[in-house]
């Protein structure tokens, strides 16, 4: 098993490879707005896990997956020729889900602001079930005492 700083190290200059080599274009039509958002590479090496998001719509991001499929071999030649390790590891694209996580927790917050809100407005209205204040004070404890005298 490899150091784990060397794998990190590994996994950011592949994660640099690839966004230059797409930056640079791949010659296939389907491939949409693509960024590379994290790279994790196995304790061995030997395989690189590459999760990226697609600016647009479903169908956007589907063809872009199969671009990248497509193009996985090319990909990983460019990254053998680029990093210096005696095996080059295997590559998997992975779509990335933030954000759609990001979009789940924007209406998680929404919805709780909202009822947050309809909470503070019942409690703005509502009054006490007995007394204002139920709880004997010692000063009132003292009073009773004079009277029983």
């Amino acid at each position: 098993m490899a150091d784990p700083q060397r794998a990190r190290k590994m996994a950011d200059r592949i994660k640099e490879i690839v966004a230059q080599r797409l930056e640079r274009g791949i010659r296939d039509p389907r491939l949409g707005f693509v960024t590379i958002t994290d790279v994790r590479v196995t304790g061995d090496l030997q395989h690189a896990s590459v999760f990226y998001t697609v600016l647009g719509d479903e169908r956007e991001r589907a063809d872009t997956a199969a671009a990248l499929k497509a193009a996985t071999g090319m990909l990983r030649t460019e990254v053998g020729r680029n990093i210096t390790a005696r095996l080059t590891p295997s590559l998997e694209f992975i779509p990335d889900a933030v954000p759609e996580n990001a979009a789940s927790i924007e209406r998680l917050l929404r919805e709780a602001r909202e009822r947050d809100s309809h909470v503070s407005t019942l409690a703005a209205q509502a009054r006490y079930a007995g007394d204002e204040d139920p709880y004997v004070r010692p000063r009132d404890l003292d009073d009773e005492d004079d009277e029983e005298r």
